[in-house]
């Protein structure tokens, strides 16, 4: 029996956890992808970046003001994207720091369930013995009482066939 409760309390829990470690950790997938595809944005910039310090369109293939200002441009771009993606870091870093507060969370509530359940059983399992116990002292003081219930019938017997065997041989007697 106890292990049936056992087992259905595990799996409640277990089915609980699992249906929220699942939508965590879609939202963590998603989170993920999103940084992915941040990064991947980063990269492009970077390529036209090193692509805009190659340009020279000045006299005798030096850059030009105007060319230092387009890299400049796309670098602050590019910085802003850094920017964002610390940002997206974090959040995505925070929630994995929430996510093992919760996992530990769920884990001190499962030991505590389990703790309980452990108590609970014992206690019952105390109470079963308790009431065995009880029940084999009653029946005993059943048996006793029945043995001498049964002693005063035999002794009531015996006394009430020797007052008859009295009678009777006085009757005897007499009658001679």
């Amino acid at each position: 029996m106890k292990n049936i409760i056992l087992l259905a309390a595990t799996c409640l829990l277990f089915t609980t956890t699992h249906a929220q470690t699942t939508s965590d950790s879609l939202a963590y997938q998603l989170q993920r992808k999103k940084i992915n595809s941040m990064l991947a944005v980063r990269t492009q910039k970077f390529g036209k970046y090193d692509q805009s310090l190659s340009q020279h369109t000045g006299i005798f293939g030096l850059q030009t003001k105007k060319d230092i200002r387009r890299s400049n441009d796309i670098l602050m771009d590019i910085v802003k994207t850094d920017n964002e993606i610390y940002r997206q870091l974090k959040i995505l870093l925070d929630y994995r720091t929430f996510q093992q507060t919760q996992v530990l969370d769920k884990s001190k509530e499962n030991e505590t369930v389990n703790l309980n359940f452990m108590r609970t059983i014992n206690k019952l399992q105390d109470q079963n013995q308790k009431l065995k116990k009880d029940a084999d002292e009653m029946m005993q003081e059943h048996e006793r009482s029945t043995r001498n219930f049964s002693m005063i019938i035999l002794a009531m017997l015996i006394a009430l066939m020797w007052l008859l065997w009295k009678n009777y041989s006085k009757k005897v007697a007499t009658n001679r």
